[in-house]
């Protein structure tokens, strides 16, 4: 009898070692896999280069400026390969839009402004939005990279 019951300790035994193994190598499978998405979603973001623009619009011309974003050149900004990520009016500067694109590199940059300012779309978009007056006095642009610190970017 003493002989069964330990060979029942054992078996049961073995079988939680069993279980716990199991379970320990599908939440170490599982960081793993989180690990690896990590690494290639930093990977990705690593990768591209980020464009930092800043609008400067004549008085009064700011919501036309952004109805001009909104309706029209976010879609031609995607259309030539440009990736939107986010837009900003400051409370501190009036008559100022910010936002960051993204690109895949500094050719693709440059050859994404090129198609953008050669579209017919976007020409005829422009002059129309304009018949009242420029809506934008001066454009600043500064390309960046991700640091290695920096939190990644949600695709």
């Amino acid at each position: 009898m003493a002989r069964s019951w330990w060979s029942g300790v054992v078996a049961g035994q073995s079988f939680r070692a069993g279980v716990i193994l199991g379970v320990s190598a599908v939440i170490a499978g599982s960081g793993l896999l989180l690990s690896a998405q990590a690494a290639d979603e930093k990977a990705k973001g690593e990768g591209m280069l980020y464009e930092l623009r800043t609008y400067y619009a004549p008085e009064g011309k700011l919501e036309e400026l952004n109805n001009r974003f909104r309706q029209h050149t976010m879609k031609l900004f995607e259309k030539h390969g440009m990736k939107n990520i986010m837009y900003w009016t400051p409370t501190d500067k009036p008559n100022t839009l910010i936002y960051v694109i993204a690109h895949k590199d500094k050719a693709a940059a440059d050859a994404s402004w090129a198609a953008f300012r050669n579209d017919p779309e976007w020409k005829k978009v422009a002059e129309e939005t304009q018949r009242n007056g420029k809506l934008v006095d001066k454009v600043e642009s500064v390309y960046m990279k991700l640091t290695d610190y920096s939190p990644q970017p949600t695709p």
